[in-house]
């Protein structure tokens, strides 16, 4: 029976990208049948601007010096080809021919190399998801919950919609949710979970994960339902521990010289060393698989989207979540009924057999239809009421007594690694005001701005032992400080100074 679920959601990673070189065979987790995971055969291309073919090809680069575009005008190009708009003549989503991935990195920047969104890793060069892949179930018609970034993207895996949001958050849209955080008509997970009286937590890997963007999340901090990465073993191993679903956010890294380098972080954002994500994915593992809850537990592995990386299955379309939109939040007119690009997910658990594959279609909402019929909640929305579940996948009558205890180490990526003088060496470039912070605030940080805020609210709510009074004596405060970020260095000193304090109170 399972009684704990985890949530490990990664960054901007496909499917073919990480495992489409991975020539997984096992049994259809359905038919029961072998099979084969959907992955590459080599022949798959895209072709340039210039009319050049480019081929996918195995031996993807650890990181990578441009972060590839993946906002919605992005992918629409990528899944539908160069010229083409949303919507069509017809008023839909355009036909859908994957054949636009490179072609969008070589026009949106001049240093990106347009065959590296081409490139997947060889099984060599990831062991330990290839590993677990393989000794656990693979989905490969996962898809992300719209064709476009992070954010909708996450809003979706915690509250089956994004309440209308369809791109990257702009400066506006994120002043008006700077104190409220993002609401949603049904609510969250979160809210259903607490409502029902199931307890649950969020692991957070830095000062700024993404979850606390959402509304009613700093009550949540304040009641101590958000503990550091750092303890998880010691909190999952505690006798007491009764979490019924843990949301794991990875250590986004940090957004410094470029303003927005993603270094030394674990999240496998493309602009980081793939290897630390890798080393992450083992110690969940690891740790769970050998603490006293590995019996009743569920692990799930999921990225939030395709980065910009090449995929070569069409995506389905979906049932729109149906919950009010709201026109603050909706830049394109995205009407919610189609899926994005197919990332990679595994489903972990004593109770999964090993070597499962599933060809079922799922979004990010198979997570909450999954948690919700084991705790009898209703759905969010339509979306998550019409998802396939993940239930045939951990269904076996006895325990596995295979599973390993543990994985094999992340290949070695010759990216040295990150010292504990980081954060020292990051404040003097910061100091010396590199040329690259100069222009204006981009999509990438707009976020972690918000979230950067209300993570000051926090840190100041803790120390007064009142959200109330704190957001009354800090509102005025931060709004200021808010409509006085104009450039990429304003965004970058307030981040660090917010992640100063959070460093500070975590070491009294």
């Amino acid at each position: 029976m399972i009684e704990h679920v985890f949530v490990l959601m990664l960054e901007n990673r496909s499917f073919d990208h990480m495992l489409g070189f991975s020539s997984l065979a096992g049994t259809d987790a359905v038919s029961g049948e072998p099979t084969r995971v959907e992955g590459l055969t080599g022949g798959e291309t895209n072709r340039l601007p210039s009319g050049e073919e480019i081929a996918v090809s195995a031996g993807a680069d650890f990181s990578l010096t441009v972060d590839p575009p993946h906002n919605f005008d992005d992918v629409l190009e990528q899944l539908c080809g160069q010229g083409a708009t949303y919507p069509d003549a017809a008023g839909r989503y355009p036909p859908i021919t994957m054949s636009g991935f490179a072609s969008r990195l070589a026009e949106s920047s001049g240093d990106g190399d347009p065959v590296a969104v081409m490139r997947a890793f060889r099984p060599d060069q990831l062991p330990v998801i290839n590993t677990l892949a393989a000794e656990f179930a693979v989905c490969d018609h996962w898809f992300s919950s719209l064709p476009g970034p992070t954010w909708p993207n996450r809003c979706f895996v915690h509250a089956a919609s994004s309440a209308g949001l369809d791109d990257s958050p702009t400066m506006a849209r994120s002043a008006t949710a700077l104190l409220d955080g993002y609401r949603f008509a049904h609510g969250t997970i979160f809210d259903k979970l607490s409502a029902a009286g199931v307890p649950w937590s969020v692991a957070e890997g830095d000062a700024l994960p993404q979850v606390l963007s959402l509304s009613g999340m700093l009550e949540h901090v304040l009641e101590g339902r958000f503990f550091s990465i750092k303890d998880f073993a010691t909190r999952i191993n505690d006798p007491a521990f009764a979490d019924a679903y843990v949301f794991i956010e990875p250590h986004y890294g940090h957004v410094l010289a470029d303003g927005r380098n993603f270094k030394c972080g674990n999240s496998q954002h493309p602009l980081d060393d793939v290897t630390r994500g890798e080393k992450l994915l083992k110690e969940v593992y690891e740790t769970i698989r050998n603490s006293p809850r590995w019996a009743s537990s569920l692990l799930i592995v999921l990225y939030d989207e395709h980065g910009g990386f090449y995929d070569h299955v069409v995506p389905p379309p979906a049932p729109p979540p149906g919950d009010p939109v709201s026109p603050d939040n909706n830049r394109h007119g995205f009407q919610f009924d189609q899926l994005g690009v197919r990332i990679p997910a595994l489903v972990i658990s004593p109770h999964t057999a090993r070597g499962a594959i599933d060809h079922t279609v799922h979004d990010h909402t198979s997570v909450l239809a999954t948690v919700e019929r084991l705790h009898g909640l209703d759905p969010l929305t339509a979306r998550d009421a019409g998802a396939a579940g993940l239930d045939h996948l951990f269904a076996l009558d006895s325990l596995r007594q295979d599973a390993p205890r543990r994985l094999p180490d992340p290949a070695p990526s010759g990216i040295p690694d990150c010292g504990p003088d980081l954060d020292e060496q990051l404040l003097g470039v910061l100091e010396r005001v590199p040329a690259e912070l100069a222009g204006p605030v981009d999509s990438t940080l707009v976020g972690f701005l918000q979230v950067a805020m209300a993570r000051e609210l926090h840190l100041a709510a803790a120390a007064r032992r009142d959200l109330g009074s704190a957001i009354d004596q800090e509102k005025d405060r931060l709004l200021s400080t808010y409509e006085q970020i104009h450039t990429k260095f304003d965004a970058v000193k307030f981040l660090r100074e917010v992640q100063a304090k959070y460093n500070a109170a975590n070491h009294r």
